[in-house]
C-alpha cells in the first residue's frame, strides 16, 4: 500500500512539472512571435503572461491580443487549456466535497474537542452516540465507513469517513483528549480489518465482546455487553424477601449471565431457599462452573438452600411452575422468540406473578428491560456507571496499608469481578439495613443512612452474627462460582482458600473479616460524592 502511494505521488509530480514546461515553452513562442512585429500589444514576457492569464480565466479584458499567425495558433492552444482548466478545477472541487477530504479538512479545525470515532454504524453505535452527544456537548462523532443512502441521517452532527484510523488520529496530532475508538460489533476485535494495530496507535479503545478479560493491552478495554444487561436487571429490581421461585425462559447468552449475577448477588437472608428454574441447554453451564453443588441443591428443590433446577425445554408440561412462579424473566437471545412466549403465557397460562420481558426498544405497558438506550450509554461503555462502587471499594482497601498495592486498572479480571460482586451486594445490604425493598440505586445519602443503621444494630450480638453470616455466604458464593476449593492456606495458584469450610467452622477472627463488607458503607458515600467531576477526565 505504502509503495502504492508513493508510485502514485511520483506521477502526479511528473504530470506537474511536464504540464509546467509545455506552459512556460508556449510563452517563450508567443512573446518572441508577438515582440518582432510593430503591430503587437505584446512587447514584453510579462504581456505573454498576462495574456494566458486573462484567456484561461476566459476573463478576457481585450487589452491585450496576439497580431500573427502563430500568436493567434498560442491563443488558441490556451483558449483550448482554459476549457479543460476549468473542467478540472470543477471536477476537483467536486471530488474534494464528496470524497473524505472535506470531512479531514473540517476536522482538522476541531483538534481540541472529544473526538468519538466508531468502526461502523448500526443500530448500537447510533445509541451510544446519540447518548455521547447528550452527555459531552464538546463530542465529535466520526463514523469509519461511507454514508448509507438507505438508512436515516442520524439526529447529532456526525462525519461519515471511509478512511483508515491512523490518516484520522493524525489529523487530531496530539493536541487535546485522546481519540475513543468503539467496536461495537460482538468480538469485532478479532475480525475488523479497522481493529489492526490499534494499540500503536493514541487512542483509548472500547470493543465489545461475549467473554474475556476488561483488558487486552494498555489501551484496548472490553465491554461485556450481556454482563451490562444482567447487573442492569438485577440493579433496578433486585430479589425481594417474598420471592421464593423464579423462572428464566432462554438460556442463552442473556439468560447465563442473569443467572451467574443471580448466584453472585442475590443474597437477602442466611436461610433464603429460592428455587431458580431455568429452561435451556446448560450443559456447558454446568460443566465450566462444577462446583455449583456444594452450595446449590441442583434439580431438585430444597428448603434449606437455594435450588438450580434446569429443564431442556420449554413447554406447556410445565404449566404448575410457571403458574406458581413469583417472577417470570424472558431472556432468549432472539427479541421476536421472546415475545412470542410472553404472548403466549398471558393468552393461555394463570401466571400470578411479572413478567418482566428482554426487549431491546422500549415497550409501552409492558414490564421490559435492557433496552438499547439503557445499555449502550457512555457511561456503561467505559464502566464508570456499573463500576463506580466497586472502584472506590478497591481504593479504599488501598489507602491503610503501607506496601504496594494495585490500582483498579492494574488488577486481573478475577479480583476485579470481587470487588464488583462486593459492590453490587451493597444495594442488598442497603435495603436489609432500612428495611426498605424499593431502594434500587446506591446514592451517598442512602449508603449513609444505611450505615447509622448499621451502627445502631451492631452491638446487639445476635445482629451483629446474622449481618457476618450473610455476607459470609455472598462471599462463599463467589468463589464457589469461580470452582475455588477448601485449602489450609490462601494459594491462588490451586484456587484454594481456608475459609471455604462454612461458617460454624471459621475462626472468630475470621468472622470479624465480615464485618469489614458492612463497614464500607461509611466510607463509600463519600467516595460516591466525588466521583462525578472527573468523568469526561478519565
Amino acid at each position: 500500500m505504502a509503495y502504492w502511494m508513493k508510485g502514485r505521488k511520483k506521477v502526479y509530480l511528473y504530470f506537474i512539472i511536464s504540464a509546467g514546461v509545455v506552459y512556460a515553452a508556449l510563452l517563450l513562442i508567443l512573446y518572441y512571435a508577438e515582440s518582432t512585429d510593430s503591430s503587437s500589444t505584446i512587447r514584453t514576457f510579462g504581456d505573454a503572461v498576462w495574456y494566458s492569464i486573462v484567456t484561461m480565466t476566459t476573463v478576457g479584458y481585450g487589452d491585450i491580443v496576439p497580431v500573427t499567425p502563430l500568436g493567434h495558433s498560442v491563443g488558441i492552444v490556451f483558449l483550448f487549456l482554459a476549457t479543460g482548466i476549468m473542467v478540472t478545477l470543477l471536477g476537483a472541487v467536486i471530488s474534494f466535497v464528496a470524497s473524505e477530504l472535506m470531512p479531514l479538512y473540517i476536522l482538522g479545525f476541531q483538534r481540541r474537542r472529544n473526538w468519538y470515532y466508531f468502526a461502523d454504524y448500526g443500530e448500537e453505535s447510533n445509541v451510544l452516540a446519540a447518548d455521547i452527544c447528550r452527555e459531552d456537548p464538546d463530542a465529535v462523532i466520526i463514523y469509519g465507513e461511507k454514508r448509507d443512502e438507505h438508512s436515516e441521517a442520524p439526529d447529532y452532527p456526525c462525519l461519515f469517513l471511509n478512511t483508515s484510523l491512523p490518516r484520522i488520529v493524525a489529523r487530531k496530532e496530539n493536541i487535546g483528549s485522546k481519540c475513543r475508538v468503539f467496536l461495537m460489533r460482538e468480538n469485532d476485535i478479532g475480525v475488523n480489518s479497522r481493529a489492526n494495530d490499534l494499540y500503536r496507535l493514541p487512542v483509548e479503545v472500547y470493543a465489545r465482546t461475549t467473554n474475556g478479560h476488561d483488558k487486552l493491552s494498555g489501551n484496548i478495554n472490553f465491554f461485556h455487553s450481556y454482563d451490562c444487561y444482567a447487573r442492569q436487571y438485577w440493579k433496578s429490581r433486585p430479589l425481594c424477601q417474598e420471592e421464593k421461585m423464579i423462572v428464566l425462559i432462554g438460556f442463552g447468552n442473556y439468560g447465563r449471565s442473569i443467572l451467574e449475577r443471580a448466584i453472585l448477588t442475590n443474597v437477602i437472608s442466611a436461610d433464603q431457599c429460592v428455587q431458580y428454574h431455568i429452561f435451556g441447554d446448560a450443559r456447558e453451564f454446568l460443566a465450566l462452573h462444577y462446583r455449583l453443588g456444594e452450595i446449590f441443591s441442583l434439580n431438585q428443590a430444597s428448603d434449606t438452600r437455594d435450588s438450580l433446577i434446569f429443564h431442556n425445554e420449554f413447554g406447556g408440561d410445565r404449566r404448575e411452575i410457571l403458574e406458581k412462579a413469583d417472577r417470570i424473566i424472558i431472556c432468549d437471545d432472539d427479541v421476536q422468540t421472546g415475545w412470542n412466549i410472553f404472548w403466549n403465557l398471558n393468552q393461555f397460562f394463570m401466571i400470578r406473578g411479572r413478567i418482566d420481558l428482554r426487549n431491546n426498544r422500549k415497550a409501552p405497558g409492558v414490564s421490559y428491560f435492557g433496552t438499547n438506550e439503557d445499555i449502550y450509554t457512555l457511561r456503561n461503555i467505559m464502566r464508570t456507571e456499573l463500576n463506580r462502587a466497586a472502584i472506590a471499594i478497591n481504593d479504599i482497601f488501598r489507602r491503610p496499608v503501607s506496601y504496594p498495592t494495585l490500582d483498579w486498572n492494574e488488577l486481573d479480571d478475577f479480583h476485579r469481578q470481587s470487588k464488583i460482586v462486593a459492590a453490587d451486594h451493597l444495594n442488598m445490604k442497603v435495603r436489609i439495613l432500612l428495611d426498605d425493598e424499593t431502594i434500587t440505586e446506591l446514592s451517598p445519602s442512602v449508603a449513609e443512612q444505611a450505615y447509622q443503621k448499621y451502627c445502631e444494630t451492631r452491638s446487639i450480638e445476635a445482629v451483629k452474627e446474622s449481618y457476618r453470616r450473610l455476607d459470609y455466604m455472598r462471599w462463599l458464593r463467589f468463589y464457589i462460582f469461580y470452582n475455588w476449593s477448601y485449602g489450609p492456606a490462601h494459594d491462588e495458584s490451586k484456587r484454594q482458600h481456608p475459609m471455604l469450610c462454612g461458617y460454624e467452622r471459621l475462626m472468630p477472627e475470621q468472622k470479624m473479616e465480615r464485618d469489614a463488607a458492612w463497614e464500607l458503607l461509611g466510607q463509600i458515600s463519600k467516595e460516591l460524592r466525588n466521583e462525578r467531576s472527573t468523568f469526561f477526565n478519565i
